[in-house]
């Protein structure tokens, strides 16, 4: 194994880690205790109740949600000033967060020890998995200003959602206009020369809502490449992102939504290879260079609804475009561009129905999309797919839920695919338990980059075939002292068979390695624990416990598959007081060792051992007057040094303060 450079040894990291998680649990803990003793009788709803990513159709309540599901609302984002949507993903068990180094730089997500392209991520119902990128969705430029709630499904869901979603689904679900036409502005700054503005306006009425807002961000942020492995030079990020959701209900039964966002953004970023010049060097890593990449992504989506039979028969009719363009920088020129594009028509309609008798209800739910994809970067192709959905939801006597979905999915280059998914969730509401089991199968089609290649070095396959995965899992969710806790505890065991990677062979004609996209026969396990509390002792003060422990072997080798940390861990607390008018919120990240992947000059790969951390944030807000709030952060505040990808540093101890006005 590779030593680290310039890192400290684990055995004292470990030892630094336990003394600072010591700390800080001993002082919340007598905070809580205090707080606790004082506490009154106050029912809690602090929790939300419907989820409506777990099924196709209409909001489910949690208390018949199979399937495990973690939600996180725009207050608590807002509590802990979370500013990027990775860092809040972090807080939810079995997801795991690799970002290349500053804000702007690539970041992946990968749930439950699947690759990054088998999450799913949808904004708005629109599905934003690149085309041009592996059919993965870069994180590093979402931010959270406009969100008003994240929904992270577990396990396979392709059923529901159709390829990519392997290991899970990514639901982001925006703010709306309502009550009292608003605007709100926010400013804030701090570390690294970062600046944050934000300004939105909203408004609702008789049949209509709207939001309309735009947030800019300026930072010059500091050196993607590892500081500690010698590089120094800052890299900046720039980015301005404005949106629109609005909805128009002309009569009882018909309504129309409309949702829009454009991003913009330039950022620096490090070269990966060996540096220029270093002849001694065996290993590739993260060096400083002046390259970056520019883009735009931009999606929209336009449905009607129409609503029959008193409600219990309804339709959608959407139509959504997704387009990103990227321009890849080097010493101030384009080196090279891509653009990717997907536009989805969707046709869903939604049946209910009583059984009395049987003291049953029944919804029925028929859904058609037609996706088609396009890509033109090195090569220029489009492909297209048509999938027809089917589900089954049934509850009985209130206390059992149950449902079944299946999808067959015609594509214009693999053979038909067919996925399915049987949930079961059993309530008991004299003891607060729930009881839930899921099982589901997944696809993922090769991309069109496996298939046709995106450059020199990089050769297309196109005798590909889909990865395909399989999964289950069981829980139970436990309340107690009237909701005021609430504890869950999740086993999962999913199976992936003809992962895609990729095989390096030296070309002779041109003097380098070629890599082609190969699958694998073997199959790959992950299974694991995810265990998450939500606590409200006192109506001031919340907590926020997950843990997750992922064993994620590779089908081939039997090894530990890279940037999975079989263990990870989150705890934040948050406090108000003064009458509700100020607020306290301190939050830790855990991730434990983890493996990362090393290439030699030959493109032959080594594994490598990477140390586990412990990020520690603390965030307060005050609020002068009903309009106006102040508020300030420290972010990483023990200044860890730590690499969630081989050589890519980290932000360091940052602080950040600003202030909020709402008119």
């Amino acid at each position: 194994m590779l030593a680290p450079i310039f890192r400290p040894a684990p055995a004292r990291m470990q030892g630094v880690i336990m003394l600072r998680l010591g700390v800080l649990f001993t002082t919340v803990s007598t905070i809580a205790l205090a707080a606790v003793a004082g506490a009154r009788a106050e029912e809690a709803e602090f929790l939300p109740e419907v989820s409506v990513s777990a099924n196709r159709g209409e909001a489910t309540p949690l208390t018949a949600v199979g399937s495990a599901v973690t939600i996180i609302t725009a207050a608590e984002l807002e509590a802990k000033q979370v500013r990027v949507i990775s860092d809040a993903l972090r807080l939810i068990p079995g997801v795991a967060v690799s970002r290349t180094g500053t804000i702007g730089n690539q970041t992946q997500v990968r749930i439950r020890g699947s690759e990054g392209n088998q999450t799913l991520v949808m904004i708005d119902g629109v599905v934003v998995n690149n085309p041009a990128s592996s059919s993965e969705f870069d994180f590093g430029h979402l931010l959270t200003q406009d969100v008003e709630r994240i929904e992270v499904l577990r396990g396979p869901q392709s059923a529901l959602y159709g390829s990519d979603a392997v290991g899970g689904v990514i639901n982001i679900i925006t703010k709306k206009g309502g009550g009292t036409p608003t605007v709100t502005a926010s400013l804030e700054g701090g570390s690294n020369a970062t600046v944050i503005g934000n300004v939105s306006a909203a408004a609702a009425g008789e049949g209509f809502s709207i939001r309309a807002g735009t947030t800019a961000t300026t930072t010059e942020g500091t050196s993607s490449a590892a500081k500690w492995r010698g590089n120094g030079e800052d890299d900046a990020y720039r980015g301005i992102t404005s949106y629109v959701n609005a909805s128009f209900d002309p009569l009882k039964m018909l309504g129309f939504d409309v949702v829009f966002r454009d991003s913009h953004f330039k950022g620096e970023y490090d070269d990966f290879g060996l540096r220029p010049g270093d002849t001694t060097s065996v290993y590739q890593y993260a060096y400083d260079a002046n390259s970056g990449s520019r883009g735009d992504e931009t999606f929209a989506r336009g449905q009607a609804r129409l609503s029959l039979l008193d409600g219990r028969w309804s339709h959608k009719l959407g139509l959504a475009h997704f387009r990103t363009e990227m321009d890849y920088l080097g010493n101030g020129a384009v080196t090279s561009s891509s653009k990717g594009e997907s536009t989805t028509y969707d046709y869903q309609t939604d049946y209910s129905f009583d059984t009395p008798a049987l003291a049953a209800a029944h919804l029925v739910t028929f859904a058609y999309e037609h996706k088609r994809d396009e890509i033109d970067s090195y090569v220029e192709k489009e492909v297209e797919q048509d999938s027809y959905v089917g589900q089954y939801q049934l509850r009985l006597f209130e206390d059992l839920s149950l449902t079944g979905a299946v999808r067959r999915d015609t594509h214009d280059l693999f053979e038909d695919a067919t996925t399915f998914r049987l949930t079961s969730a059993y309530y008991l509401d004299g003891t607060g338990t729930k009881f839930r089991a899921s099982y589901g199968t997944g696809v993922k089609n090769p991309t069109i980059n496996e298939l046709y290649g995106f450059g020199g070095s990089y050769k297309g396959n196109p005798d590909l075939k889909p990865e395909k995965g399989k999964g289950w899992d069981a829980g139970i969710d436990q309340s107690f002292f009237a909701d005021r806790l609430t504890l869950g505890l999740t086993y999962f065991d999913q199976r992936i068979t003809d992962e895609i990677g990729t095989a390096y062979v030296f070309d002779a004609g041109s003097g380098t390695f070629v890599g082609t996209p190969v699958n694998d026969p073997a199959t790959s396990r992950h299974r694991g624990v995810e265990v998450e509390l939500l606590a409200q002792p006192v109506e001031a003060l919340t907590v926020r416990l997950s843990y997750s422990y992922t064993h994620a072997r590779d089908g081939k080798t039997r090894m530990a598959e890279v940037r999975r940390p079989a263990n990870q861990g989150s705890l934040d607390i948050g406090y108000r007081f003064l009458d509700g008018r100020a607020s306290a919120n301190l939050g830790l990240v855990y991730t434990g060792d983890f493996k990362d992947v090393v290439y030699t000059r030959t493109w032959s790969s080594v594994v490598y051992d990477m140390d586990s951390y412990v990020v520690a944030n603390i965030a307060g807000s005050y609020r002068l007057t009903d309009a106006v709030e102040v508020f300030g952060r420290v972010e990483n505040l023990f200044d860890e040094n730590y690499e969630e990808v081989y050589s890519y540093g980290s932000l360091g101890r940052s602080a950040f303060a600003g202030v909020k006005a709402t008119f």
